[in-house]
């Protein structure tokens, strides 16, 4: 086990925390998916920074983290004293590493098969949670969200926040794939991804700024919303070509990769507003 690395004052459990010091949590803890760790970490750290900026822990510290994976964002928060409860497909936390990992650090695990009928967090009581931690999944979702929304709403205590990362639909490097594919070629997921991969989802659909405002507008005018345009990348781009696109994206936010929208709920007054229809 890593030595111990208290959190700064004020400042959360990120600074002086290295990829390395937090991979050492996870090796001893018999491994991880260090490949998909080391392709996120940028992304798992600035998603804490970015929410230890604007939330104080007076505001409560229960955490769930929908679709928590290796518990990668989950350890972050419960080395930083949060109660956490980590949600993702049963048969991916009851990987060894991911229970081991667990129970060395007070993570609760909740196995949730199905968002499109939430039935897994029904035993759970009206704003059980503080915080709720949606990272990378709007796009993989392929149903109609209004249960699952619901549900999420009815668990968020009044004073809560949602906090979701998604990709930037109208990112430089997305812009540049998609002319790379040229005309003819269609559009959307190229035909071999979806053949040739095994996934729960792949990323069927992308947002833009905008458009991720108004999803959570008509979800329920409860919400307050923000909306950040990020670039949380680390590694130097390939080329000289990709070089000039993340160059670009640096200095126009509309062309950065990631978005992060934090969703506050200061009361619960009219719910999950909008109805389906078919």
């Amino acid at each position: 086990m890593p030595a111990a690395h208290p959190p700064v004052p004020g400042r959360g459990i990120l600074p002086g925390m290295t990829l390395a010091h937090y991979l050492g949590y996870f090796t001893a803890s018999g491994g991880t998916d260090d490949g998909y760790l080391r392709a996120h970490w940028a992304r798992f750290r600035n998603t804490k920074a970015r929410f230890d900026a604007g939330w104080d822990k007076a505001g409560g510290t229960r955490v769930l983290d929908v679709g928590a994976h290796w518990l990668h964002q989950s350890l972050l928060f419960a080395l930083d004293g949060y109660q956490v409860t980590a949600s993702d497909f049963s048969a991916q936390l009851r990987q060894p590493g991911v229970l081991r990992l667990a129970a060395a650090h007070g993570i609760e695990l909740l196995g949730n098969d199905d968002l499109e009928h939430p039935v897994a967090f029904s035993h759970l009581p009206d704003g059980a949670f503080d915080v709720i931690l949606f990272g990378e999944i709007l796009e993989h979702i392929t149903f109609n969200p209004i249960p699952m929304w619901r549900e999420f709403h009815r668990l968020l205590a009044e004073g809560g926040r949602i906090v979701v990362t998604t990709p930037n639909y109208y990112a430089a490097g997305a812009i540049a794939r998609r002319l790379r594919r040229g005309i003819g070629q269609g559009g959307g997921i190229p035909v071999d991804e979806i053949l040739a991969f095994c996934t729960h989802g792949h990323h069927w659909k992308e947002y833009s700024r905008g458009e991720l405002v108004r999803y959570f507008e008509l979800l329920s005018p409860d919400f307050r919303i923000d909306v950040a345009m990020v670039d949380d990348r680390d590694e130097p781009a390939p080329s000289w070509r990709w070089r000039m696109v993340h160059a670009m994206a640096r200095a126009i936010p509309s062309l950065r990769p990631r978005l992060h929208a934090e969703i506050d709920l200061p009361e619960k007054k009219r719910g999950i507003a909008i109805q389906p229809h078919w």
